[in-house]
């Protein structure tokens, strides 16, 4: 019921919406004299304010339309080279002519999947990662689906599914891909390696790499963590799920809705939310067209939601946050028990950040002591001083200071020659 009114007052609000925008578009006008008055200022800023908090965010784009390397612009392209009904495979494919300019000579970088979280924010969060990645990287990353999106006829997605989706964009990037599993994903990244191991998967990556993920919950526990157990797996059942509403492609699904989890977002820093709104309608008004600027592009980015569908939302909670499967040795995928101590090929980096307050120091650290049999000259662990959970794969010190370190990491277990004949078989079965 909650889901049909959110439609509702969507709906409802629309009329008024295209006013206020249609105000604002007419006070925006340079022929239009009041506009420059306090008062059109005033009324300008509000309709603003008003189309901005009632409008539904689509998905944001990647909007990289090039990198710099060695000095030159290279342009970028991207491509989907993979697809199911949950998820694209995005590549950043990087202009053959400008790469080979900007290097001077036949050049090979080590291919890099980024697993984007699922989590209620759209991949295009990792924007920032992405880029930092580009210039010395062939760059993948996984784009999940809205549920809201995907039709019933479709079938169920659920952490299986998600397992396989990854063990199958392993497998079709081939061999010596370097995988990096951003928060949500970690724990499932590692159970699809582990299972590849365990079958001696010939297209096993050369590394991974977990940042910020909650391989194990019950180190350091934040105040997520803490929710996610203090309620039985009813409640979340009976309060959080919702059926997808027509006209939606994927009505009658149920659903854990993006506007729901953007609601419990928000509300854990209402007031930080509140002033800096209140801060947009001022610059608005003084015309501070750069702080306006930069408002517009984060909340543009956070307001945008998907649906996670219900039995993935829903096992996420009891696997991983509630009963800790995959540290405890329980955790089975379709039948068979999940077991890290079989990978041995496949070196591990984990990265954390001192400030994290969703996954605590020490969750992703966990990676090292599952993974028993992986040689300690394979075994890095980085904790990022100064940094929050965002920090840990987007901003200045993942720029400056993570980045780069991951970049050593990859290039330590890169086999050259093997990539270049990966990459090749790997162009070619894109270009089939």
């Amino acid at each position: 019921m909650l889901y049909h009114l959110y439609e509702f007052n969507h709906a409802v609000l629309k009329p008024f919406r295209d006013m206020a925008g249609l105000n604002k578009k007419l006070l925006d006008s340079k022929m239009n004299p009041v506009g420059y008055t306090f008062p059109g200022r005033l009324v300008g800023a509000a309709c603003d304010l008003f189309e901005s908090m009632t409008r539904r965010y689509d998905k944001p784009e990647f909007g990289l339309e090039e990198t710099v390397i060695n000095g030159q612009p290279v342009a970028i392209e991207e491509e989907i080279i993979w697809s199911k009904p949950f998820a694209n495979l995005i590549h950043f494919k990087r202009n053959e002519e400008d790469f080979q300019k900007a290097h001077g000579k036949e050049h090979i970088d080590p291919r890099v999947l980024l697993v984007a979280p699922l989590s209620g924010h759209y991949a295009t969060l990792l924007r920032g990662t992405v880029e930092a990645f580009l210039p010395e990287h062939e760059v993948y990353i996984t784009d999940w689906a809205d549920a809201r999106m995907v039709p019933v006829s479709q079938g169920q997605f659920d952490l299986n599914d998600y397992i396989d989706y990854v063990i199958e964009i392993l497998q079709f990037l081939g061999p010596s891909t370097n995988v990096i599993g951003i928060c949500q994903p970690g724990p499932l990244v590692l159970a699809a390696i582990s299972l590849m191991s365990q079958a001696n998967d010939d297209a096993l990556p050369a590394t991974m790499t977990f940042m910020g993920s909650p391989i194990d919950c019950r180190r350091s526990p934040t105040v997520p963590n803490k929710l996610a157990e203090e309620r039985p797996l009813s409640w979340f059942r009976n309060n959080l799920i919702y059926t997808v509403p027509m006209p939606n492609p994927g009505a009658f699904r149920r659903v854990y809705p993006g506007f729901v989890q953007l609601s419990g977002f928000i509300s854990m820093n209402q007031d930080m939310h509140i002033n800096a709104h209140k801060n947009y309608f001022n610059h608005l008004i003084e015309g501070d067209c750069d702080s306006v600027a930069k408002h517009r592009e984060f909340y543009n980015e956070y307001l945008a939601v998907l649906d996670l569908t219900q039995e993935f939302y829903l096992q996420t909670i009891e696997d991983v946050f509630q009963e800790h499967k995959l540290p405890r040795g329980i955790l089975k995928h379709r039948g068979q028990t999940v077991d890290p101590s079989a990978i041995t090929k496949v070196a591990l980096m984990t990265v954390e950040g001192e400030r994290d307050d969703i996954s605590g120091i020490g969750q992703t650290q966990a990676a090292h002591d599952l993974c028993v049999n992986i040689p300690q000259n394979m075994q890095f662990d980085y904790i990022q001083p100064g940094v929050g959970h965002y920090g840990v794969f987007n901003g200045k010190r993942f720029r400056t200071e993570i980045q780069p370190r991951l970049k050593d990491f990859i290039r330590s277990f890169c086999d050259y020659k093997l990539e270049k004949q990966h990459q090749e078989a790997l162009a070619d079965k894109i270009g089939t």
